[in-house]
């Protein structure tokens, strides 16, 4: 039983890789793309477990276990890797200015407007 559970697996790697090889259109390459989202789209989490969410201009924070929203807010990119986001505190009522640097394709790091600094790590689509 262990010895099918090693093979099948790479059974069915081999196959997808063959149909890698062999599909695709007459006549050359297909590019490929990229399945990472760009810049800062999409979820990241912080060291607390709250998730944050990117999309299309919007800011969200949502709290993992309730899905109750905690902040919200707008975002605009000052350069490909340097975002500015303005946020208002649902749960404390306040606004704030919050610039967050792309450091690598999985990590921002965020400094708020009153100094505090955080990381978020993207979270991986389900």
């Amino acid at each position: 039983m262990k010895r099918f559970r090693i093979i099948a697996p790479l059974a069915v790697m081999s196959l997808a890789l063959a149909a890698c090889e062999t599909a695709g259109p007459v006549g050359g390459n297909v590019p490929t793309v990229s399945r990472n989202p760009a810049g800062i789209e999409g979820n990241w989490v912080d060291p607390n477990g709250i998730v944050s969410s990117f999309n299309g201009g919007i800011f969200e924070t949502r709290a993992t276990d309730t899905n109750e929203k905690l902040a919200e807010g707008n975002y605009r990119y000052q350069s490909p890797q340097l975002v500015e986001i303005d946020m208002r505190s649902i749960v404390r009522g306040t606004s704030s200015k919050v610039n967050c640097a792309l450091v690598s394709p999985t990590q921002l790091n965020c400094t708020s407007s009153s100094g505090s600094r955080f990381s978020l790590t993207r979270r991986a689509a389900a």
